[in-house]
């Protein structure tokens, strides 16, 4: 077994057997690891964390080589985002990102735009008021990060520049001109507005990002489209996805000086 100390964000966890716990996290250089941390529900001291889901810490862990499931000694908090976890929406978006990581990520496969990515939205959600801005956001940037991103830039099927009106294909996973749309008779019109604000997202950071307007037209539709895609090739509906979607019914003044104690 080789020992390693990295940045994690934990992703879930679960009891194992009567003192341990099974944790996931998406660590900078290592990707989705899961480890086991022997003992910390009997004594707690031997760990600085509680490994909240979406919390910050430095991890210390033995790889080993036959097995994904690793040993886990040392395990330090550096943030644990309590600002965030007095909101409920804000819980629900941070609960969305760790299960799409979890989700879409595969193990121990590096990639430090994506660890950066869901660290700057988690300190982010901190103070913007904008939870859902954010949640858009992470999402479209971490599909393009990841490799799953849709094709937005031009016909899916020819490869032909899209000027005018278009359609979305989710089967597909891109857009459709004129000349293609017969090839997915399901395919949906999509707003060129909505098309433009995907483009500036992808190609540029978070800060400039929360900067760009969104009229409710297109984020509505960026809502839709996004949840849908990710429906589709997932195979099945996000199951924290599901949890936002129903406090988003309620008012964000409700819900904003709520605190989850356990989500």
């Amino acid at each position: 077994m080789s020992i390693h100390k990295n940045e994690a964000i934990v992703l879930n966890k679960r009891d194992f057997r009567e003192t341990s716990i099974i944790a996931n996290f998406y660590t900078r250089d290592f990707g989705k690891v899961s480890g086991i941390l022997k003992g910390i529900r009997e004594d707690s001291a031997k760990f600085s964390s509680t490994l909240e889901p979406f919390s910050y810490n430095d991890i210390i862990f033995y790889k080993k080589r036959n097995s994904s499931l690793h040993l886990v000694t040392g395990c330090e908090i550096k943030d644990n985002f309590n600002l965030m976890r007095q909101n409920m929406i804000k819980i629900g978006c941070g609960s969305v990102m760790m299960e799409l990581l979890d989700v879409v990520m595969p193990p121990e496969d590096k990639n430090e735009d994506v660890f950066n990515l869901a660290l700057a939205c988690l300190k982010e959600l901190e103070t913007y008021n904008n939870p859902d801005k954010i949640m858009t956001i992470f999402k479209i940037k971490m599909l393009v990060f990841s490799g799953f991103k849709p094709h937005f830039d031009s016909c899916v099927c020819c490869g032909v520049r899209i000027s005018g009106p278009s359609k979305f294909s989710l089967n597909l996973g891109g857009l459709l001109c004129s000349e293609c749309r017969s090839r997915d008779p399901a395919a949906r019109l999509i707003f060129r507005g909505t098309v433009a604000t995907i483009l500036h997202i992808e190609k540029n950071d978070l800060k400039t990002n929360l900067n760009l307007g969104m009229n409710p037209q297109i984020k509505k539709e960026l809502n839709t489209l996004l949840n849908a895609f990710l429906d589709f090739h997932l195979e099945k509906e996000l199951k924290s996805q599901k949890v936002l979607n129903k406090l988003n019914n309620f008012s964000y003044k409700e819900l904003s000086g709520m605190t989850e104690r356990k989500f």
